[in-house]
């Protein structure tokens, strides 16, 4: 007889706290999803005007630079604001080869990085591993370019660049005096600030490859590395190439490291060791000395161009991630 008691209360509980509790009529409940409907929607559409507000924006303000230039205004090496003629060759030029250094020297590590701790780390090590690589991704950029000015461009101008002066200077890569500021220093700390992004976007894609294609693989008797490389590598090279251009997304548009180091010069050289300049940094460095408005809408043109082009990279980029995971979730690491 004492057994149920416990449930009786339970159920006369349930049944005061019921009648206790109003009930929504029909319409009240219809008017409620409407409203949260219309809310939830206006903070999706928000994002979407707030694109929409930059671009009309960039466009407008550049309006003058276009009308005067045209394409030639990236195609042209003259960047004169005492005469205003302008031309933003130079700042695509440093853009695409500081992007580029910063990829070889990052997608090796990077991709090393992921392997290791999705596949061969143990346990006890893959979480503060992959919590120390995703913490360089929350380190302001201003302390990167701190950080290159005290340590890495003295390192480069002492030793680097003059070894590869010496045994490759035969290549023009790497010729000139060794100031230490240059496109190989915006290259090197560019490549340093990419790596967490490529390596959590590999780790991503490669723990959608199913454990099967895993475990089929080492059935048929290959090595640990055979079936890293042809079963998990080759199944999730798209994405791993998707995050690969997100990496170079984030390196075509940082601007305040490579402004501290790149040398701000426009110029076109050949050589790693010249200073330079991208078209984040010319816009940072001299937007606000811009004072005639054919010199504003020049940099705000930079501007415009440098918006497009990340938009569209980041847009293949995620394309290319969804195509291997397809918002599959993520494999269990215990």
């Amino acid at each position: 007889m004492t057994g149920p008691q416990p449930i009786l209360n339970s159920e006369v509980a349930i049944s005061a706290a019921d009648e206790s509790m109003p009930l929504l009529k029909a319409g009240d409940s219809r008017w409620a999803d409407r409203s949260f409907f219309a809310i939830i929607s206006a903070c999706g559409f928000c994002v979407l005007a707030l694109v929409g507000l930059i671009i009309y924006e960039l466009i407008t303000k550049s309006s003058l630079s276009l009308h005067s230039f045209g394409l030639k205004f990236f195609f042209r090496s003259e960047w004169d604001p005492v005469n205003d003629q302008f031309g933003a060759l130079p700042f695509v030029y440093g853009t695409i080869v500081s992007s580029i250094v910063a990829l070889v020297i990052a997608v090796p590590l990077a991709v090393g990085v992921a392997v290791f701790i999705t596949e061969m780390s143990p346990p006890w090590l893959r979480g503060p591993l992959s919590f120390t690589t995703e913490l360089l991704a929350a380190i302001p950029s201003v302390i990167y370019g701190l950080w290159a000015i005290f340590v890495l461009v003295p390192l480069l101008r002492a030793y680097v660049q003059p070894f590869l002066a010496h045994y490759f200077g035969w290549t023009s890569l790497f010729q000139g005096p060794p100031y230490g500021i240059g496109m190989l220093a915006a290259g090197i700390i560019l490549a340093i600030m990419i790596i967490p992004i490529i390596s959590s976007i590999t780790r991503e894609v490669m723990t959608a490859v199913p454990q099967q294609q895993r475990e089929a693989v080492l059935a048929l008797g290959a090595t640990r590395w055979e079936m890293i490389r042809t079963g998990v590598l080759r199944n999730a090279r798209a994405g791993i190439f998707g995050g690969i251009i997100l990496g170079l997304g984030r390196a075509l548009g940082e601007t305040m490291a490579v402004t501290m180091v790149i040398g701000n010069r426009p110029d076109i050289a050949k050589s790693l060791f010249a200073p330079g300049y991208t078209m984040a940094s010319v816009i940072a460095n001299e937007f606000t000395e811009a004072t005639g408005d054919v010199y504003l809408s020049a940099l705000i043109e930079v501007g415009l161009a440098l918006f497009i082009v990340t938009i569209i990279v980041n847009v293949l980029a995620q394309f290319m991630v969804w195509t291997v995971t397809r918002g599959m979730p993520a494999r269990s690491q215990t």
